[in-house]
């Protein structure tokens, strides 16, 4: 289970943070009121659950590729493909 902070709190309380994450613990951050990224223990011992949960996955765009790519070669390329259910 992630507990979901902004960032002016990360600053506020990075040692206390970096503590509950030794212990454990996992913290979605959000800058601007959107999900940024994750801080998870080193070891993997959060379990995440799907994808398809992930609040930053469903996050909408906030910018522009200047690939050529769309979004779905996006998730393609950072997620692979979900998994079918059955």
């Amino acid at each position: 289970m992630l507990t979901t902070i902004n960032v002016k709190t990360l600053r506020q309380e990075l040692g206390h943070i970096v503590e509950r994450v030794g212990k454990g613990e996992g913290f979605m951050v959000l800058y601007r009121s959107r999900p940024a990224f994750r801080i998870v223990p080193i070891d993997g011992s959060l379990a995440l659950g799907p994808v398809e949960d992930d609040p930053l996955y469903q996050a909408d765009a906030v910018g522009r590729s200047t690939d050529s790519r769309s979004a779905a070669d996006h998730d393609q390329l950072l997620y692979g493909s979900p998994k079918a259910e059955g």
